[in-house]
C-alpha cells in the first residue's frame, strides 16, 4: 500500500460536535424521556426513540442529550454515543428545517437518481451532508428507500415523494422554501424534520391516517386479482 492512502466517504461519520453545548432540553423533555423508558421491559431498549426525541428538541444529538439519556438509563455516555454514531438517522451537527433525501441505489439510480441528487445539490447550493446557510434545508444521499416501484424517489423529513423528475424536484423545493403546503405522495402533509423526529420518538401527531398509505404500483396485483375475481385459496386448500 506504499504511496496509497485509504479514502473515507464518511470523514465525519463518527464524531459528534461536543463543543456545541447549546440545548433546549428542559424538565418537560426529561419527563418525556422517562416516559419512553417506562414503555419497555428493558430500559436500554428505549435508547433509539430517546435519541429521536433529543433530535426533535435540539435538532441534533447534543452533548446534553447524550448526558440525559445516559443518566436516565444508567449507562455511560460512551455507550450512548456509540449508538448515536452507528446509525445515519442521527445527526452529528445541526441540520435544516427540512431534511431532503435522494435515493441513488439500484433502481432509483437506473431511473436517474444520481442526476436527481446533482440537480437538488445545485438547486440548494450545498453538497451531501450539508445544510443551507439559512438553515432551511439539509441534504442526504439515501441508501434505498424501499420504494423501487416508485423510482426515482426522494424524501422530505422521511415522507415519500414518488416518481420524481427534475421539474417536480425543483417545484417541491420552491414550495418548501416559500412555506407552501406540501403533501407526501403516500403520506401526510409535510411539517418539519423536528416534528417528524418527535413522531419517530413515539409521540403521535394525529396525522398517521392522512393521505394514502400505498400507491397504484404497489396495489396493481390486488387490482388485477379483483378485476378477474381471483381470491387466495383457503388455508386447507393450500396444504
Amino acid at each position: 500500500m506504499s504511496g496509497h492512502e485509504f479514502q473515507s466517504w464518511f470523514p465525519a461519520s463518527g464524531t459528534i460536535d461536543m463543543s456545541d453545548t447549546a440545548t433546549n432540553i428542559d424538565e418537560t423533555t426529561l419527563a418525556e424521556l422517562r416516559q419512553l423508558v417506562a414503555r419497555y421491559p428493558q430500559p436500554r431498549s428505549a435508547l433509539l426513540p430517546m435519541l429521536h426525541l433529543v433530535q426533535s428538541v435540539d435538532g441534533r444529538i447534543s452533548p446534553a442529550g447524550i448526558e440525559a439519556c445516559a443518566q436516565i438509563l444508567g449507562i455511560t455516555t460512551a455507550q450512548v454515543s456509540g449508538v448515536a454514531t452507528f446509525y445515519t438517522m442521527y445527526r452529528r451537527r445541526p441540520g435544516g428545517k427540512h431534511h431532503i433525501g435522494v435515493c441513488t441505489t439500484a433502481l432509483c439510480a437506473v431511473m436517474g437518481g444520481d442526476a436527481q441528487l446533482d440537480d437538488v445539490s445545485d438547486k440548494l447550493g450545498i453538497e451531501v451532508n450539508e445544510t443551507t446557510p439559512d438553515g432551511r434545508f439539509s441534504l442526504e444521499r439515501v441508501e434505498c428507500n424501499a420504494a423501487c416501484d416508485f423510482a426515482p424517489v426522494m424524501t422530505v423529513n422521511w415522507e415519500f415523494m414518488d416518481n420524481m423528475t427534475p421539474e417536480k424536484a425543483e417545484q417541491l423545493l420552491d414550495d418548501l422554501a416559500e412555506d407552501r403546503e406540501v403533501t407526501s405522495t403516500r403520506g401526510a402533509r409535510i411539517t418539519s424534520w423536528r416534528e417528524a423526529e418527535r413522531v419517530l420518538a413515539g409521540f403521535p401527531d394525529g396525522r398517521a391516517d392522512e393521505g394514502p398509505s400505498a400507491g397504484e404500483a404497489s396495489l396493481l396485483g390486488t387490482s388485477i386479482a379483483a378485476a378477474n375475481g381471483w381470491t387466495a385459496p383457503a388455508p386447507e386448500e393450500a396444504k
